[in-house]
């Protein structure tokens, strides 16, 4: 029974249904606050073409867009299978969700701040570690020191630097999270990995998801969508793995075909050759390989 009240509800499934609510804000500013590492609080939940329900979109992406008290813009964004351009697409969200907060007319210091947080349940490429960070920065080609940006703000001169302007990109690779969790980010991997959460835990976010999100504390009716969502989901990554495996198995199987070919091929060239060699005609050569005689005169 233990094993069962400490089962949680998956993190995309939280984003779709449960997150969104105010009163469980609390469960995703614990989150953004150990992945960003500054104090966040979330003000609103935004509109955002990710806020899908319908069962058949459980494969593609889910996300969440908010606005938090600095009047910043974070997009989390949870991908379960592979996307062919998901760099492109991850760029065109961010560039759209600035294009989205700004009217026309408006002066460019206007600009918000963007945070896209991808979390990924697929392998996007290669690297050693489960979680990377991009952002804009100019750094010096000989000094290699990072750029200052003076500007006039309220009659004062105000230093920022590119990062308090630029979009952040964080990539969670969960899959390649393989550590015991010790700290909050780590806690915060594991969750979003395999659903656990350590009973004695003080990670900011997990705390409250242990009260919030407990799969016996879902109507019989939502645990019943929520089983068939998981259900769903290890039946596609059946399909996507046994794909994967005869795509393998077949390249494989082309690859020894090809091989046997070329070496058919070179057997020919070294007989022709050699015949050749001992004046043996090319008519005679062409009916002994099977060649035709103008491909014995190439070889």
């Amino acid at each position: 029974m233990e094993d069962l009240q400490d089962r949680y509800i998956r993190f995309d499934w939280a984003i779709k249904r449960l997150l969104r609510q105010k009163a469980n804000f609390d469960v995703l500013e614990g989150f953004l606050t150990v992945l960003i590492g500054e104090k966040i609080e979330i003000m609103e939940i935004l509109e955002s073409e990710g806020n899908q329900q319908s069962a058949d979109d459980k494969f593609n992406r889910v996300d969440i867009k908010a606005r938090n008290s600095k009047d910043e813009i974070i997009i989390i964004e949870i991908q379960n299978t592979r996307e062919l351009y998901y760099l492109e697409r991850i760029l065109y969200g961010v560039a759209k969700a600035i294009t989205e907060h700004i009217s026309l007319g408006d002066p460019y210091h206007k600009v918000k701040k963007v945070y896209s947080i991808s979390i990924l349940y697929f392998d996007i490429g290669k690297g050693t570690d489960y979680l990377y960070h991009g952002q804009n920065q100019f750094v010096g080609v000989h000094t290699k020191d990072y750029l200052q940006v003076n500007v006039r703000e309220r009659d004062a001169i105000v230093t920022r630097m590119p990062c308090e302007i630029f979009p952040e990109y964080i990539l969670i690779r969960v899959n390649e999270f393989d550590k015991v969790a010790v700290t909050p980010l780590e806690e915060w991997i594991k969750y979003l990995k395999d659903g656990t959460i350590r009973p004695d835990t003080t990670t900011p976010g997990l705390s409250e998801a242990r009260e919030k999100l407990k799969y016996f504390s879902m109507s019989s009716q939502e645990r019943q969508a929520y089983d068939e969502h998981i259900s769903a989901m290890k039946i596609q990554n059946d399909v996507l793995d046994s794909a994967k495996l005869e795509g393998r198995l077949e390249g494989r199987l082309e690859g020894r075909l090809e091989g046997r070919e070329e070496g058919r091929l070179e057997e020919k060239r070294l007989m022709v050759c050699g015949l050749k060699e001992q004046g043996v005609s090319v008519e005679i050569i062409s009916q002994v390989s099977g060649l035709s005689m103008e491909e014995v005169l190439k070889m």
